[in-house]
């Protein structure tokens, strides 16, 4: 990234406020004429106030109409350098606030059109991605306002206080154009110097953010095992790396400022006694206010360089975060890909065939899986942990492509599908499902936004929530994110009963809630699966028992295929997990309990 990229990125933004532009541009002029109103008056009130020293003849009416007339000129330019400010930093804000907008809310929409693939990587994680966006709309927004408030009229500023210097004296004006290379040439060296230090601050800033979420996230983790200090020393080992990367930084920028001091300051001695010179071998148009005259006007040449330095500082860091931001805004390749095939009706019938897949971070988690999931049936899915059974549900919602083989619903390739309309047919309730900022009736509503209320009370009574939401002060109108995990996991259930799809996909439907309200859930679970395409991933044998297909798993390939009943016989993965859970639950003893105080019967 380098400035003409930067200012080319960012134009696009700049454009739709190109009025605000010329505004701002106009009065920067106005300001620039302004600036060098006090140098202009200086030298000829001084030389207005020797000549009348000289004649020996003071006159107070005039020396008072001098004093009157300063008076005003310079009352009148600080009232109108007011104005001019005000306005210029004026529309220039609003320049500065509508590109933040605008940029924020482009790299939103633009993030919400990749693929799942895009949110996996490594350098993608949620607090350096929320850094890099942050970092990156501030410093880009930041550099709208420099060069339109600050950079312009600095600009404008100097090369008119040089121009003016030229016309009094070319000697003069040589001698300032002289020192400004010097001190740009300072500038630029100190830049370089830090470009590579900056870049580390970026790198820290990130790790820092993402440190604390983790902290946030995996508190009760972290106290649970009495872990506090660990991840203490975990913080203090980047602050530490971070606070030394500061102080290299701002060691650099002392050394370099008070080289340009120097140099400065020795560019406003040899103004003196060049001008002074002058006036003393009496040269044609030189006076004793052109001392002054001179010394303000190279003073308004390198106070804007000065302060260039700031802008040229901030201008570095925007390229840094630059690079992150518009690595996130022009990720064009990780667009999620979409067909534009779609059905009248969706039948429901995936056939896998061959498929292998392998996730963004390398980890392989599919190897030559054959499936064939029929419409109106039931089809679990089992297995140890990481056998692949959720990343299987993620190719079927099109998440994830894979790398070879194909996987076709109703006889058309996934790929050719649309994939907005594929996902509007597809219900998923996950292990953990989000739970968004808002009113528990707003997450209801999230399966189906044009839903009336009676239906979303409909919904939560099929997913056993609704008592539990009318025994709240504010009912439906209460955070849903107060609710424990158990109820936020009925929440998502009820959207899905809202959404009604003809295809529906359960990973450990229950996995949050307790026996009763399992029973209950499976009984309404139970009621939408007739007529519907239903996958369900499940650890509790119950939920599976009464599948249709079971496709064993392990290990990212399918072991075993088949109906509960002869699977179990078969032996193998499938029969391992039915003893293990039995043994978990100790049926036997269970079965005993409940023979000596009943009739031996689990259920009625």
């Amino acid at each position: 990234m380098n400035l003409i990229l930067l200012f080319k990125k960012i134009s696009s933004f700049v454009r739709p406020y190109r009025w605000l532009v010329l505004i701002t541009l106009i009065l920067t002029l106005i300001g620039s004429f302004i600036a060098q109103i006090n140098a202009v008056v200086l030298d000829k009130t001084v030389d207005a106030i020797n000549n009348l020293i000289i004649s020996k003849t003071l006159v107070w009416s005039t020396a008072a109409k001098i004093l009157i007339i300063i008076s005003i000129v310079l009352l009148g330019k600080e009232i109108l350098a007011a104005f001019i400010t005000y306005a210029q930093n004026f529309f220039g804000e609003k320049m500065r606030i509508n590109v933040s907008k605008d940029l924020s809310q482009a790299v939103i929409d633009k993030m919400l059109l990749y693929r799942m693939s895009f949110f996996s990587k490594k350098d993608n994680e949620t607090g350096k991605l929320q850094t890099r966006i942050d970092q990156g709309v501030s410093s880009l927004s930041s550099t709208v306002q420099n060069f339109f408030i600050d950079l312009l009229p600095l600009f404008m500023s100097s090369v008119l206080a040089l121009i003016l210097m030229f016309s009094a004296n070319i000697y003069v004006g040589l001698t300032a154009l002289l020192i400004v290379p010097i001190y740009i040439i300072i500038t630029i060296r100190q830049a370089n110097r830090l470009r590579g230090w900056r870049r580390n601050m970026r790198s820290f800033r990130e790790q820092k953010s993402h440190g604390v979420m983790n902290i946030i996230e995996s508190i009760n983790v972290i106290k649970s095992f009495n872990r506090e200090e660990i991840e203490s020393d975990k913080q203090w080992d980047l602050q530490t790396q971070f606070t030394d990367n500061q102080m290299l930084v701002r060691k650099t920028s002392f050394y370099f400022d008070g080289l340009k001091t120097f140099v400065r300051q020795v560019g406003t001695v040899l103004i003196i006694i060049l001008t002074a010179y002058l006036v003393l071998i009496e040269y044609p148009g030189m006076t004793i206010g052109k001392i002054m005259y001179h010394v303000m006007l190279f003073s308004n040449v390198t106070a804007p360089i000065t302060q260039l330095q700031r802008i040229f500082d901030q201008m570095n860091d925007a390229l840094i975060y630059a690079e992150g931001f518009f690595d996130i805004l022009d990720a064009d390749g990780e667009i999620e890909e979409s067909g534009k095939f779609r059905p009248r009706q969706i039948e429901g019938n995936f056939e896998i065939c061959n498929v292998d897949f392998t996730y963004p971070n390398g980890t392989k988690a599919l190897h030559n899986i054959d499936m064939k999931i029929e419409s109106g049936k039931i089809t679990a899915l089992v297995g140890l942990s990481g056998a692949g059974k959720s990343t299987v549900l993620n190719l079927l919602v099109k998440f994830y492509n894979p790398d070879s083989g194909t996987i076709k619903l109703d006889g058309v390739d996934l790929r050719e599908y649309d994939t907005h309309f594929l996902r509007e047919n597809i219900g998923m309730v996950l292990q953990k499902n989000h739970i968004f900022d808002g009113s528990i009736e707003e997450n209801i509503r999230y399966g189906n936004p044009n839903a009336t209320f009676e239906d979303v009370v409909d919904a939560a009574q099929k997913a056993y929530i609704y008592d539990q939401i009318m025994a709240l002060p504010q009912g439906f109108n209460s955070k849903a994110q107060l609710l424990s995990g158990g109820q936020q996991q009925r929440i998502a259930i009820a959207r899905m009963f809202l959404k009604n799809p003809p295809i529906i996909f359960l990973d450990e439907p229950t996995a949050s809630l307790d026996a009763i309200a399992t029973e209950q859930i499976k009984a309404s679970i139970d009621a939408i699966k007739k007529n519907r395409t239903v996958i369900i991933i499940s650890h509790s044998i119950s939920q599976i028992i009464d599948s249709d297909i079971i496709y064993a798993m392990k290990e990212g390939r399918v072991e075993q295929s088949g109906d509960p009943d002869s699977l179990y016989k078969m032996g193998g993965v499938y029969k391992e997990i039915v003893d293990a859970s039995a043994r978990s639950l100790n049926i036997d003893k269970l079965a005993h309990t409940l023979d000596q105080n009943g009739d031996g019967v689990l259920f009625d």
